[in-house]
């Protein structure tokens, strides 16, 4: 789904406020859907046909969502523009072997609800992106690998094992895609989990720069207070000298009034 929209659309903006977390109850809809529809291998033709349109109404109406804000937007080539990859990703599941690129919408509405002040809360941000994208993953390559020929990948704990061996960049080999899906799959989960190091790295470095500024003013400010009372000593030891010197005159005229004539 679409990054955060700029102020010069607002109305785009109000769009997003108001269905927001009825895009993510969808989202969570459909990853319900295609869990159960991947991982339970009993179920009836009746019960495939359920889930199937449970799928491709949740997608209908994400690609709904997409037009609307077409249709709300002020400069409407700009935002096609700016949002290809929406589009990309709503167009080419229309293919029945590349509908596993509907999670990446999930994931996408899904996210919005973690991102929110990520580098603040990144151990949040950071584990809950990591299980999202890994389940998401795992039900994607066992879909598309599990009755592929000379396929590794045949159980849900292959798919979750190949999963997290990719998104952490290990690469065991042990288990690997055969298909093209699952090929492509392996793609996007590896450029997640760079992404994924990327933002946790940032985040580290951002909390050390923002500890060494926070440091750094505290010190400042304990200069500030200590050159202060350094100023006040000093004005406190010119007022007590200038009273040292009258009284030291006080007592010179009276030296010199007592001595006799």
């Amino acid at each position: 789904m679409p990054p955060p929209v700029p102020v010069a659309e607002p109305r785009i903006a109000a769009w997003d406020r108001r269905v927001d977390w009825w895009l993510t109850g969808l989202a969570v809809l459909f990853l319900v859907a295609y869990a159960w529809q991947v991982l339970d291998t009993s179920l009836t033709p009746a019960a495939r046909v359920v889930l199937e349109v449970v799928l491709t109404g949740t997608w209908v109406l994400f690609a709904l969502d997409y037009l609307v804000r077409i249709a709300l937007a002020r400069h409407r080539w700009r935002f096609v523009r700016t949002h290809l990859l929406d589009l990309v990703i709503l167009a080419l599941p229309m293919f029945r072997q590349l509908r596993a690129l509907r999670l990446i919408t999930v994931v996408s509405v899904l996210n919005r609800q973690l991102r929110d002040d990520a580098r603040g809360r990144v151990v949040f941000y950071v584990v809950g992106s990591v299980a999202l994208i890994g389940f998401v993953a795992s039900l994607a390559v066992l879909e598309a690998e599990r009755y592929a020929p000379d396929s590794s990948i045949t159980t849900f704990g292959d798919a979750v094992w190949w999963t997290m061996t990719t998104i952490s960049t290990v690469g065991y080999g042990d288990r690997y895609p055969v298909t093209p899906e699952g090929r492509l799959v392996a793609v996007s989960l590896m450029v997640s989990g760079i992404a994924l190091l990327g933002v946790v790295t940032a985040s580290i470095a951002s909390w050390f720069v923002e500890n060494l500024r926070r440091s750094d003013a505290v010190v400042e400010r304990e200069l500030d207070e200590v050159s202060a009372d350094v100023n006040r000593a000093e004005l406190q030891l010119a007022a007590v000298l200038v009273e040292l010197r009258a009284i030291n005159d006080r007592l010179d005229a009276l030296e010199r009034s007592s001595r006799p004539s």
